[in-house]
């Protein structure tokens, strides 16, 4: 961004502004709705709240509307902004990804000073946050990168805050997040959560189990319209059961509204909705850092996928007609497989928060950060999309144990899933049978029997690419031997001639 042109957004006045008294506790730029409910959630809790936003228009049409009567200041240009916050100034963005961030924060800096305080409360990608907080940290800022749950209702009564960055700012913010934050069993559902990019990395892990959950909702629904024929209203009052049990969240709440909903003809709205669906990306950014560090979040990884291919709409009409199955034949009793279904449906939910959790696990590791996975979890409770009741039950794993290598080790979670167990295998099997895709229930079957094999058939995995490519094997410690050392990288000749060769030099 040219100096001009920050000059232009930042609308500095050359001549200096006249003498202005900061009386401003917070300041947010970023108008839109989750910006403007933010700021009246803020508002609502005794801090006087600076407004800006690129269109300076909006800043006054929000003063004589919504925010009328509250302790809301406009500014008209970046330098009246920050001079009417009070030191240290905590200055929070709320704007699109990306490239605006960078702009704001080149338009902040010519006014703001060494201890003040900028945080980005969108939806960035966390390795941009790392740049960030290293960044101005050069230049003595504090820089926060915060995820913010909740969707416009969250902003305005409760949203879930995930901060991280440079901790010096926690001190100075923490009022206002905890204050703002929703509350569970009287917890405000905000803590910090570690350096650089950890409070976006955990926020976008949150999306991806977002995703997931989701996914698992659909594949429900599926299962009941098509294998049970089940009619909307009908399946309404099934989630509306499972809301009053385990499966109690917000999603499956959403879920029984969304089905009952009539168009003005009298029939659901949702049987007419196009069944392509979208994304934003962050689910995706879940998936590829799970690669990256090698993590099995599969669940994740499926409802991804099962996005992109809702996304083929028209290839799958083609193939509708030409690829045949088995059309679903239902018998016995309703009542048992729906009670079946909800065991698959809170079974396939424990595991795609294991892996979500040995994922930042795995992160705090790789990338240095001290993580606080009780708080995290906490901090998902309420406020957010993905709170239920379930979480409750993990934050309590976590303060039990800390150190928790996964949470089905955990008594309660090891528990639940054995009790599931035969009600989640017989909705995966029911899937199969009638043609009806379940890949995230598939998944997170296959995970929990992978995961709990001792011996995985990845041994002729490994002899294979010695065979094509002398990728090298090591050998099961039981079976170690002065020809095939423990610990040591062996390569053999798979045709039979020319012996083997054991060699610590060959890389895996």
């Amino acid at each position: 961004m040219t100096e001009t042109a920050v000059a232009r957004l930042a609308g500095i006045n050359v001549g200096g502004p006249a003498r202005i008294v900061p009386s401003g506790d917070f300041g947010l730029i970023g108008l839109a709705v989750m910006g403007q409910n933010l700021i009246m959630n803020a508002a609502d809790h005794g801090f006087t709240v600076v407004a800006f936003n690129r269109t300076v228009e909006k800043v006054d049409k929000f003063l004589e509307n919504e925010a009328q009567g509250k302790p809301i200041i406009g500014a008209h240009s970046v330098q009246e902004f920050v001079l009417k916050l009070k030191k240290p100034r905590r200055i929070m963005l709320l704007v699109m990804a990306g490239t605006p961030v960078d702009d704001f924060i080149n338009a902040l800096l010519p006014f703001v000073e060494k201890g003040d305080i900028i945080i980005d409360g969108g939806n960035s990608h966390f390795p941009d946050t790392n740049r960030r907080t290293k960044a101005l940290a050069e230049k003595g800022i504090r820089f926060v990168g915060t995820g913010v749950s909740g969707g416009e209702e969250g902003a305005r009564f409760g949203p879930s805050l995930m901060p991280g960055g440079n901790e010096e700012a926690w001190p100075y913010i923490k009022d206002v997040f905890q204050s703002i934050a929703a509350k569970s069993d009287g917890e405000p559902c905000c803590d910090w959560v570690g350096d650089e990019g950890a409070g976006h990395y955990v926020k976008m892990v949150h999306n991806g189990i977002e995703y997931g959950d989701m996914q698992l909702i659909c594949e429900a629904y599926d299962i009941m319209k098509r294998g049970l024929g089940l009619s909307a209203k009908e399946m309404a009052d099934v989630f509306e059961k499972w809301n009053k049990g385990v499966l109690d969240s917000f999603l499956i709440e959403i879920t029984r509204d969304v089905l009952r909903f009539d168009d003005d003809d009298g029939s659901p709205l949702v049987e007419k909705i196009l069944d392509s669906a979208g994304q934003k990306g962050t689910g995706k950014w879940t998936a590829i850092n799970a690669l990256d560090l090698g993590m099995p979040v599969t669940l994740i990884g499926e409802a991804v996928f099962a996005r992109c291919l809702s996304s083929l709409k028209e290839e799958r009409g083609r193939a509708a007609s030409v690829l045949e199955g088995p059309k679903p034949e239902f018998s016995g009793s309703k009542e048992e497989f729906i009670d079946n279904l909800e065991q698959a449906l809170y079974a396939s939910k424990i595991i795609s928060y294991c892996q979500g959790f040995m994922l930042i696990q795995n992160a705090a590791s790789v990338y240095k950060w001290k993580l606080n996975k009780p708080s995290i979890a906490l901090m998902w409770r309420g406020g957010c999309i993905i709170r239920s009741v379930f979480l409750k039950d993990i934050t309590s794993a976590y303060r039990k144990n800390p150190d928790l290598e996964n949470l089905l080790f955990d008594d309660f979670f090891n528990k639940a899933i054995h009790k599931a167990q035969p009600g989640w295998r017989d909705i995966v099997s029911k899937g199969a049978l009638w043609g009806i895709p379940t890949p995230a229930f598939s998944t997170a079957l296959s995970f929990y029997d992978g995961y709990r094999t001792k011996d995985l058939p990845a041994n002729l995995l490994q002899a294979q690419r010695d065979y094509f490519g002398a990728h090298t094997f090591q050998i099961k410690p039981e079976h170690a031997s002065e020809k095939y050392p423990e610990g040591k990288y062996n390569h053999v000749n798979w045709t039979g001639r020319g012996g083997n060769v054991s060699a610590s030099t060959y890389q895996a």
